[in-house]
């Protein structure tokens, strides 16, 4: 009878038990690089090993195993392949237009996305244009308006600094309930350097810690159960100097932080290369006890991190997390691990048969073949013809000008040749039409 009582007891407070937990499934993907699908428009040919259409069957199977789910990017996504090149300088998009990018992301209900500091490479103008396509909010604390305001913090934003999401979210036992979440951007200040011919004079750029943790705090004050970091920054090892570019490690410090997606440097987090850094916890995928995340680049993995909340009065607070995660592409067994949704290849068909033809169309003839296999070690045809150019250019601009007749010196620094970008990562043209 007593155990019989016990069970009876056990099976009231199941339901309760259930009612007090929420389970958060987060995603990230991050430097995309306009590589939506998986073609190599440098070779002509199609790819396994990247492309936003891959990554997107892996969305699906993620989203199809957990109830509650939020998509997020984290930014460098509209330059870095013929295709972005092709949107921005040759077919850009006209008011009312969608860009290609936008197009695929709003079909994949992505929640919220984060600038990159190559958002800014075709300028702030282009960016203007681009940025209202996407039907979900962009997020950027640290890059204020350049007035004069001082001290720069108090300078206004030019991006929303966060945003807090109200979710509805539903527990174990079948019932919903509703979920502030709390999301904040941030990019490398060191884009004030790398596109000063942009930004110099219009923007300035904060330290990105200090202003985390000047408004996570803000954010919770406003009701955010839940703060989810998406930095465009990598993770550094040891101390970091102020207006650092990469500062993962300080970000998962700040008091309120729940989460953090993180990209940039193009790593993979949780992964091996990480395993000796201070306050890791590769099983679990977390930094200072916090899940983080870095998928690689180009769609080549999605990052998922699963948080457990508990009831915490009128609110909820997180209580655990673990992050991992999922790649396209099977390296040991060099073949793709996912088919490409055949959706994305759809919405931007039109787009992609455009970069084909501007990328297949002659502009010049070699008389010898233009490799970089060897480019770190010996001089090399990619690294000469980049030089000469630079040189013709030069000579150009300053004909005319007092400086015409001084001597010139121009430095090439070889590109694609191999490392983190992998076995195909080389300049191989043969001989004769480019």
């Amino acid at each position: 009878m007593k155990t019989f009582l016990a069970l009876c007891g056990l099976c009231l407070l199941l339901p309760l038990a259930q009612a007090q937990q929420l389970k958060l499934r987060i995603l990230e993907t991050t430097d995309l690089h306009m590589h939506l699908l998986g073609w190599d428009y440098y070779q002509d040919k199609p790819a396994e090993d990247f492309g936003l259409d891959r990554t997107a069957t892996l969305i699906q199977a993620a989203r199809a195993e957990a109830k509650n789910t939020l998509l997020f990017d984290n930014g460098d996504l509209l330059q870095g392949s013929p295709l972005g090149d092709y949107m921005a300088k040759v077919k850009p998009p006209q008011a009312g237009q969608v860009h290609p990018a936008y197009k695929v992301m709003n079909a994949l209900r992505y929640d919220a996305a984060n600038i990159g500091n190559h958002e800014f490479n075709y300028g702030l103008p282009f960016l203007r244009r681009a940025l209202p396509g996407a039907a979900f909010p962009y997020v950027n604390a640290n890059i204020v308006v350049d007035d004069g305001t001082q001290p720069a913090e108090a300078a206004k934003n030019v991006f929303t600094p966060y945003v807090i999401l109200d979710r509805r979210l539903t527990d174990e036992a079948g019932d919903v309930h509703p979920l502030k979440v709390g999301v904040i951007g941030f990019v490398p200040p060191q884009v004030m350097l790398w596109d000063r011919q942009h930004l110099q004079g219009r923007v300035r750029a904060l330290d990105i810690p200090a202003t985390a943790r000047r408004l996570v705090p803000r954010m919770k004050a406003e009701g955010a159960d839940v703060v989810i970091v998406i930095a465009h920054s990598g993770f550094e090892r040891g101390e970091t100097v102020f207006f650092a570019e990469n500062t993962v490690a300080r970000l998962a410090e700040v008091p309120g932080v729940n989460a953090v997606l993180f990209g940039h440097s193009h790593g993979e987090f949780p992964g091996r290369f990480f395993g000796n850094h201070p306050k890791v916890n590769l099983a679990a995928g977390t930094i200072n006890g916090v899940p983080a995340t870095m998928p690689g680049f180009w769609g080549s993995h999605l990052g998922v991190i699963d948080l457990v909340l508990r009831k915490d009065g009128a609110g909820w607070t997180a209580v655990d997390g673990r992050a991992e995660l999922r790649p396209i592409y099977d390296r040991a067994a060099r073949k793709a691990a996912v088919a490409p949704d055949p959706l994305v290849a759809e919405l931007i068909r039109a787009e992609h048969e455009g970069t084909l033809a501007y990328v297949r169309a002659e502009v010049a003839r070699s008389t010898l073949p233009i490799q970089s296999y060897f480019a770190q070690v010996a001089d090399d045809p990619s690294v000469q013809v980049v030089s000469h150019a630079q040189l013709a250019y030069a000579r150009k601009a300053l004909a005319g000008t007092p400086h015409a007749a001084l001597p010139l010196l121009s430095a090439a620094a070889p590109f694609k040749t191999g490392g983190r970008g992998g076995a195909n990562y080389y300049t191989d043209i043969p001989a004769g039409p480019i």
